[in-house]
């Protein structure tokens, strides 16, 4: 199957979220939360990603995972992964709790699209620190593409991962996990760079991008991705293709922000104050954008 018609399939079958001006919205991706080894590309950016969640958990933001959360092919055992990343799936359970989180998969992270993987994996945790189990993300239903309902005027905002556009890690990923574990992992520590991969290999990022923005086009539909962990925010008027960077950046992630009926893109890394003190702190890169604006060219180009 093409990318467009996957593309159209997932937008088919997603499910509805409501939203309006009141919302606050954080979405973020590509953590490839690993199991702490030196493939382990989260490991850097852990108390960036935990300070960041905490400032959204505490200004009662949604978190939307955008896939690849985790690193299931360099690692296959998730409780490794949820016991080295305690802290930051503590956190994420608690918005699971307060009904203020959805996780999508993507093709790293395929295998949760399983309910009998995602229902017996992702159901609870060991805590170290209280010695028992606590609950993680008990009855959770993972979805490959979610839509995001405007209240105010017609318009939905697609999410989905965007692995669709990338047939390798779509009608291909079981090779590409197979040649990523047992290949590239290995070279990888030595310095050689995966070309399978869309974040590290520019011409293919470039070439997925390009399908992403070309269906976006075709379909006159706000969407929104990550996966090949490049930040791509339009201006009104420009390709409706949205991409929220990712959480493996050196030095820093990436996030798309929803609020007050606006986007924006953010960035979050460890800073200095003037007395060189270090702090962890967020930075507007693009935005805030009115989704009021980018209506007006979903309207005009519909006419």
């Amino acid at each position: 199957m093409g990318f467009n018609k996957r593309l159209s399939q997932v937008l088919s079958s997603s499910i509805r979220i409501p939203f309006d001006d009141n919302s606050r919205i954080i979405i973020m991706s590509d953590c490839h939360r690993g199991d702490g080894g030196f493939s382990d590309n989260f490991s850097n950016n852990q108390n960036i990603f935990f300070a960041a969640l905490q400032y959204y958990y505490e200004r009662d933001f949604t978190y939307i995972e955008l896939g690849d959360g985790d690193e299931l092919w360099e690692c296959r055992n998730i409780d490794l992964i949820i016991n080295t990343h305690s802290d930051a799936f503590w956190l994420m359970s608690q918005f699971y709790r307060e009904g203020r989180f959805h996780m999508l998969y993507g093709n790293h992270d395929m295998v949760k699209r399983d309910p009998k993987y995602s229902n017996t994996k992702c159901k609870s945790f060991f805590c170290d620190s209280s010695n028992s189990h606590i609950p993680l993300f008990p009855g959770i239903k993972l979805n490959e593409g979610l839509i995001l309902d405007y209240r105010h005027r017609p318009c939905q905002i697609f999410l989905t991962h965007g692995h669709q556009a990338d047939i390798l890690n779509d009608s291909f990923w079981r090779l590409s996990r197979f040649l990523v574990r047992y290949l590239w992992r290995p070279l990888e520590l030595i310095g050689i760079r995966d070309p399978t991969s869309a974040a590290k290999n520019s011409e293919r990022k470039s070439k997925v991008e390009r399908r992403l923005a070309s269906w976006s086009d075709k379909n006159n539909q706000m969407i929104i991705t990550g996966h090949t962990h490049r930040p791509v925010f339009p201006k009104p008027g420009e390709i409706l293709y949205f991409n929220d960077g990712s959480c493996v950046h050196p030095r820093c992630i990436t996030g798309i922000e929803i609020t007050n009926g606006s986007l924006s893109l953010v960035k979050w890394a460890v800073m200095t104050r003037h007395d060189r003190s270090l702090f962890v702190g967020r930075e507007l890169l693009e935005g805030p954008v009115r989704i009021d604006d980018y209506i007006d060219k979903i309207l005009l180009k519909a006419v």
